[in-house]
């Protein structure tokens, strides 16, 4: 085998609200057109020339002339509008409800339970940012010895522990009861430690981060290509979205590591595929309201794109999406229900329209026929259009 093909998941970039945003709270919310509003318009040609500005009208991106490769637009089938669900979806998967979230944080038996079975007190049990949680509670957690609980605006059970108080080990293990626990109808989509170092107020996270996802409740792109012994390859967070199975990933710390990594991987004896996911997006800007990092951190991978594409072999293909939207614009700073931008390069691709696709998974059984394997999960293949003859 030589073909290869990339997913790159912009996390969070979304291209406008989807049909049903209004069920979401989300009406209004167009992360790329209202970041380009927000700036002045989008300074981004590497993206302009790979359709980007051909999609919809944005705000600076120039759509004259031919794109150099085909582009389009997914609306998002499955319910809900985190990143699990994303990834899922793309790889052929759709959830029929949303992963349960905890606005007034989690039922108390379900809290009591929890620290029964790990033997410590909770604390917290609150929705905030992890930052500003480890300076809330730090202080009393290094005196009581109990976990930190809280979560967010996305289904997560996070428990924080200060390294020089509990043991990682334990940490991890206290999540790994607290996954078995959660079964529906609290089946949050991931439970993540979330170890730091510090006292007296002064709190740093630590890299001993460890996620326990649910595991797809079907099979997925990724399931199929490794029965057919295709090779899979991840890079950021996929492999915790998919609990691990039938992926492998390189975690990064940051969008620059990410994109060392995929071009690592490009320019390497590889094949199969590389399932990729830039997180930066989400994680530092949207979820922050900062349009200028948001708007920088597109620049960046801007700037790295031509390195990707001059990298890419006769058998390649490289896609461009997101798994929803988080629009830094708006006042919520919650994920939002949006489409997502399609971009797909490599010498074999016809610079065409893809259109309106009714579901990110057809991304997924466009993967599946490239490499010409059997495909169960949702999603229509566009590779006929896509490639050359």
């Amino acid at each position: 085998m030589t073909r290869r093909a990339l997913i790159l998941v912009l996390d969070g970039v979304g291209i406008g609200a989807a049909p049903d945003a209004d069920r979401y709270g989300d009406v209004g919310s167009d992360t790329l057109g209202n970041l380009a509003r927000a700036v002045g318009g989008l300074d981004l040609p590497n993206l302009a020339a790979a359709g980007l500005g051909h999609i919809k009208p944005l705000d600076g991106m120039n759509a004259s002339g031919a794109p150099a490769g085909a582009y389009g637009l997914m609306v998002p089938r499955s319910a809900g509008k985190d990143s699990t669900t994303g990834h899922w979806e793309i790889a052929g998967v759709h959830l029929e409800r949303p992963f349960p979230t905890y606005p007034n944080g989690f039922p108390a038996e379900l809290v009591d339970e929890f620290a029964r079975r790990t033997h410590r007190p909770v604390i917290g049990n609150v929705v905030g940012s992890g930052t500003a949680i480890i300076d809330r509670f730090g202080d009393e957690h290094a005196r009581t010895g109990a976990w930190i609980l809280y979560t967010s605006a996305d289904s997560v059970f996070q428990v924080a522990a200060n390294e020089q108080v509990v043991p990682v080990a334990e940490l991890h293990a206290a999540c790994s009861t607290a996954r078995a626990m959660l079964v529906a109808p609290d089946d949050v989509s991931r439970v993540i430690a979330r170890p730091f170092v510090g006292s007296d107020g002064s709190f740093t996270r630590t890299a001993n981060r460890r996620d326990f996802s649910i595991a797809p409740p079907a099979e997925t792109l990724l399931d199929t290509l490794a029965a057919a012994g295709v090779p899979r390859t991840g890079v950021g967070k996929v492999d915790d979205l998919f609990a691990g199975r039938a992926i492998r990933t390189r975690h990064t710390a940051s969008n620059a590591e990410g994109i060392a990594a995929i071009l690592q991987w490009l320019e390497g004896p590889d094949v199969g595929l590389c399932f990729a996911n830039l997180v930066d997006f989400d994680q530092l800007y949207g979820h922050r309201n900062d349009v200028a990092g948001f708007y920088q951190s597109l620049r960046e991978l801007d700037d790295a794109l031509p390195a990707f594409q001059d990298a890419l072999r006769e058998d390649d293909l490289l896609f461009i999406t997101a798994d929803h939207g988080n629009d830094p614009t708006t006042a919520s700073s919650d994920h939002a229900r949006e489409c997502v931008p399609l971009l797909v390069s490599g010498p074999a691709v016809h610079p065409v329209p893809l259109g309106r696709r009714e579901t990110f998974s057809d991304l997924g059984a466009t993967v599946a026929e490239w490499f010409g394997v059997p495909y169960r999960g949702h999603g229509t293949s566009f590779a006929a259009k896509l490639l050359r003859a």
